[in-house]
């Protein structure tokens, strides 16, 4: 995801591509086709991670990123180029719904947030070796320039695929598999039960989770209809997928993409602007580090996507005020040109204390088991689908509407903050199966018979002889 903003800014790619007249849209495609194989990686995923398991799932999408990567490092020319991204999009868009959900199934309540929160946090370290991989490259002469930093992706790709077979299976999907002396096995080794307490308090949680699981169980119907079946269902769905859009509305995939081309039209060189866009990159992870240690599982959900929202209405609308007052092929105003920088670099302060590790969090946890693939994969289609838009539009309107492009985010995150006050609800500290509380699900009289039959079978059975 990241590379692809320094690589469309080379002269060597250009020369390959070869068609200056109608670059900005052919650039916007090199980037929204990616999205757009995203889009159809995380529908494919909700299916997979069922049938298949979420570590299954995780290693067929580094296989796939692994053709993706190679063929757009060796593409011979540009339509090779396109499919290799779209295939590296589909093996993105099962990551990026799987490893979240695979993350909330293994982590303990108290530490959630921070477990799932580590997802922003390793994307955003993953940027700074792009951007900074980029910078590195711009100096190179020959087709190299974009090769080389394209073929690097192969890297992390095959130790994802070699690394997650050392980690456990969801006890969660395991039983849902009827695997549960398995699964039992994974949730005490996650607590690392050393002792009578540990241990016990991991006995405790599987019998929570085994009793939930097996009463949704027997009543599950594999159905996207399920997501909006109930009121309380609807509401999990509306809250997921409205969460992921809105990280879109922040605009900070925008930047991500097309860093140094909103620093050129602030009047920098491209030299300058990939620079500007490998020190924007450190600004995030440290950021989000920072809030996902000392915050996340002690300030909730709902405060900190309340603050990125507003503080994206003051940072869009400075920059577009810079910009409308200071055009850069009128005016050389320096103040003006690094106040706008900063506007940039606040913007990812601000999403990395909110909607960067808050939104993949609340997507992935809502949920109930049963639904919680299907529903996980719907929420992160619809923040790829918004994806593509930003990505096909932002290039040109960048170059084409400059400040006036801004005040879309403007009006867009103020609505967010409304929307987001009134209706979305707070699940810090909550287990995944009292989620249900939070939501007011309907209680089926089903999983109520089935649940109180579990505690009977649970108590010690005395023999008369």
């Amino acid at each position: 995801s990241g590379i692809i903003s320094s690589v469309i800014t080379f002269s060597q790619f250009k020369n390959f591509v070869n068609n200056p007249g109608n670059y900005a849209s052919l650039s916007g495609a090199v980037v929204s086709t990616f999205t757009g194989g995203c889009f159809f990686g995380c529908a494919a995923a909700g299916w997979a991670n069922d049938r298949f398991g979420r570590k299954r799932t995780i290693q067929i999408g580094a296989v796939f990123a692994l053709w993706g990567c190679a063929m757009q490092s060796g593409a011979n020319n540009f339509a090779c180029l396109l499919v290799g991204r779209i295939v590296a999009g589909f093996a993105i868009g099962i990551l990026s719904m799987t490893v979240p959900l695979y993350n909330t199934e293994i982590a303990p309540p108290k530490i959630r947030g921070f477990i799932v929160g580590l997802t922003q946090q390793m994307i955003g370290i993953g940027f700074i070796v792009a951007n900074w991989v980029g910078y590195g490259c711009q100096f190179m002469n020959t087709d190299t320039q974009w090769r080389l930093p394209l073929g690097l992706q192969l890297i992390p790709a095959f130790l994802l695929l070699i690394g997650i077979q050392f980690l456990p299976y969801s006890p969660r999907w395991l039983l849902e598999q009827g695997r549960d002396d398995e699964a039992c096995a994974v949730v005490h080794k996650l607590h690392d039960t050393g002792g009578a307490e540990s241990a016990e308090a991991a006995e405790n949680e599987f019998r929570e989770m085994q009793a939930t699981i097996r009463a949704e169980m027997s009543v599950r119907t594999r159905s996207l209809s399920d997501l909006w079946a109930t009121r309380g269902m609807l509401k999990r769905t509306l809250v997921a997928v409205g969460v992921q859009v809105f990280g879109q509305f922040s605009g900070i995939n925008v930047i991500n993409y097309f860093g140094p081309s909103m620093y050129q039209a602030l009047g920098l060189t491209s030299g300058q602007s990939l620079l500007v866009q490998g020190i924007y990159g450190a600004v995030g992870p440290i950021t989000n580090f920072f809030f996902i240690t000392l915050m996340v599982d002690t300030v909730g959900r709902k405060k900190p996507l309340m603050f990125g929202a507003a503080s994206f209405v003051v940072t869009y609308s400075v920059l577009s005020a810079i910009l409308a007052l200071f055009p850069p092929s009128e005016s050389h105003n320096f103040a003006a040109q690094r106040a706008g920088i900063a506007m940039i670099f606040i913007t990812s302060i601000c999403f990395s204390l909110s909607f960067g590790p808050v939104s993949w969090v609340l997507a992935s946890e809502v949920f109930p088991t049963k639904t919680r693939s299907v529903g996980t994969s719907v929420a992160t289609c619809a923040n790829w689908a918004f994806n593509v838009l930003f990505s096909q539009v932002s290039n040109l309107a960048i170059a084409n509407i400059s400040w006036r492009y801004y005040l879309v985010f403007i009006c867009l995150n103020a609505i967010d903050f409304v929307l987001i006050a009134l209706f979305f609800p707070e699940t810090k500290g909550k287990s995944l199966e009292q989620m249900a509380e939070v939501f007011g699900d309907e209680i089926d009289t089903r999983e109520v018979a089935l649940e109180e039959k579990l505690e009977r079978d649970d108590k010690p059975v005395i023999v008369h002889a």
